[in-house]
């Protein structure tokens, strides 16, 4: 049977308009194997295979997508909004469930496809950066009211800086591949910012900073734009979406966005933070939010790049340390210039701490 058939026959058990005319490999995600399905009905779907190496408890993920978007489709049309293009619409199996196993133990679920948009996958100007924090913010506000604590961690301790610290430690004590004495720069510079690492998570503890939903990849093609005005649409990949905190993923955004190189460049004399960029996404991201943010979320917005980006940095050095296992490598050296571009932008972003205050 061939790919188009076999498919046809898995989309058989999912409740979909019209017969299946045509499946094709769809978008260029690293995650999740991604296909175009068109029908002779009124709608197109986008059908996924999803990864269960690192997603794996498909009931906690897909539950916690449904419920979200759910309370997301009940605000957008109390609003006055198109539920089935501002929010993602899972296609429930013909069973009722929300992904389908097939015979070789396979996870597959079905969304609407959300047609005529575009995304980008970096801004080139201060306006798309801004445009960018506009739609995250106002992502944070329309959810600000659900109860974060009923999320499931799909990813358990993803943001935990503290334990990615602790690994980093073990990964250099362990030494496996002989690596930590060329590295010993590296390790001393994340050692010397020890005691910043779990501030946020501290002030979460004591209560100081509430628990909230989190995108936990804030990166601009996640945001679907329209076509035609290029305003944001839709927010997609919902995968990581979890309890957490609110400067993670406003940090998580400038780490990707306002960084002026690449995440793997060699040359980290051209590595720096972006006022720019920076204050452009903080502007967007602060009116989207509103009057959402307590006076303390807003105050550690700054450190949430910061803490995240040495997140990044440990997260990139220990894989180095331990033989590359984790992040996919194209070349020697290369999570090593992962880090070493991560501990560039901490570098810049303390020396920029005062004009990053907001």
């Amino acid at each position: 049977m061939g790919m188009i058939e076999e498919k046809k026959e898995l989309l058989k058990h999912f409740r979909l308009e019209g017969e299946v005319i045509s499946v094709k490999p769809h978008g260029s995600g690293h995650i999740n194997h991604t296909f175009l399905v068109t029908t002779d009905g009124e709608w197109k779907y986008i059908l996924q295979k999803i990864n269960t190496d690192i997603f794996h408890n498909t009931d906690d993920l897909m539950e916690n997508i449904v419920n979200v978007t759910a309370y997301l489709r009940e605000r957008i049309i109390q609003a006055g909004g198109d539920p089935k293009r501002e929010t993602m619409t899972v296609i429930p199996t013909t069973d009722g469930r929300y992904y389908y196993i097939d015979v070789d133990g396979n996870h597959w679920r079905v969304y609407l496809l959300i047609e005529n948009i575009v995304s980008l996958d970096q801004a080139e100007n201060a306006e798309e950066f801004y445009a960018s924090g506009l739609a995250f913010g106002r992502f944070q506000a329309q959810l600000a009211d659900y109860p974060a604590e009923t999320l499931h961690e799909t990813i358990p301790d993803f943001h935990n800086t503290p334990k990615r610290y602790q690994a980093f430690e073990k990964a250099v004590e362990e030494d496996v591949c002989h690596r930590a004495e060329s590295v010993a720069e590296e390790i001393a510079f994340i050692r010397e910012r020890k005691e910043e690492i779990s501030i946020l998570t501290d002030l979460l503890k004591k209560g100081e900073l509430p628990l909230r939903i989190t995108h936990n990849d804030t990166k601009l093609n996640n945001i679907l734009l329209d076509a035609d005005t290029h305003e944001a649409v839709c927010i997609v990949d919902l995968d990581t979406i979890m309890p957490g905190l609110c400067a993670y993923d406003f940090g998580d955004a400038i780490r990707f966005g306002a960084n002026t190189a690449t995440e793997d460049e060699p040359d980290t004399s051209k590595v720096s933070l972006s006022l720019e960029l920076y204050k452009a996404y903080a502007r967007g991201f602060l009116e989207g939010c509103g009057v959402r943010l307590t006076a303390k979320e807003i105050e550690t917005l700054p450190l949430g790049a910061k803490t995240i980006t040495l997140e990044q940095g440990i997260r990139f050095l220990t894989d180095y340390l331990q033989g590359d296992t984790y992040y996919h490598t194209e070349r020697e050296g290369q999570n090593l210039d992962r880090c070493r571009t991560q501990l560039a932008l901490v570098a810049d972003i303390e020396r920029k701490w005062e004009q990053m205050r907001l």
